[in-house]
C-alpha cells in the first residue's frame, strides 16, 4: 500500500511543479478519466501531455492538490483508492485564489512491478434543491 500511496501523493506533488509528463508516467497509456470539467468522459492518453499542460496553463501558477482521507484497498495486482482532495489555484488573469474540495476514486493495476492508474473519477456533489448548483463550499469533516 505504501507504493500506491506514493503514486497518489507523487502525482499531487508533481502537479504543483506543473510537470505534466511526469504526472502521466503514473498512468497506463490508455486510461479512463472522468474529471470535473466537461465533457462527461475525457480521452485518457498517458502518452500525450498536451491536454494536461493546457489545463495547467489556465492558472497563474500550477495548482496545489492536497490529498486527504486516503483509503486504499488491494487484491493481488488490482487496487482502488478513494480520497477527498483540495485543489487550490489562482485562475489566469485573476489575483484571487480559490480552493475546491472534491471526491476522487482511482483504479490501479500493478503492471511490470509498477502501480499505474487505469481509471480516475473526480466529482463534486450538487445541490438537490432544484438549482443543481455544484456544492463547492463543502469541506471534509472527520
Amino acid at each position: 500500500m505504501d507504493e500506491i500511496r506514493e503514486v497518489i501523493e507523487g502525482k499531487a506533488a508533481l502537479l504543483q511543479k506543473g510537470d505534466a509528463k511526469a504526472i502521466l508516467s503514473y498512468y497506463t497509456p490508455s486510461f479512463v478519466e472522468y474529471t470535473l470539467a466537461p465533457p462527461l468522459r475525457q480521452p485518457g492518453d498517458g502518452r500525450n501531455p498536451a491536454a494536461l499542460e493546457a489545463w495547467i496553463a489556465t492558472f497563474e501558477a500550477p495548482p496545489r492538490r492536497e490529498v486527504t482521507q486516503l483509503e486504499i484497498t488491494t487484491d493481488g495486482d488490482v487496487a482502488f483508492a478513494t480520497s477527498l482532495d483540495c485543489l487550490t489555484a489562482v485562475p489566469r488573469g485573476s489575483t484571487e485564489s480559490f480552493s475546491l474540495w472534491f471526491r476522487v476514486t482511482l483504479g490501479l493495476r500493478r503492471i511490470d512491478g509498477r502501480w499505474l492508474v487505469t481509471h480516475e473519477h473526480e466529482s463534486v456533489p450538487f445541490e438537490m434543491d432544484g438549482s443543481f448548483r455544484a456544492s463547492i463550499g463543502l469541506t471534509p469533516t472527520n
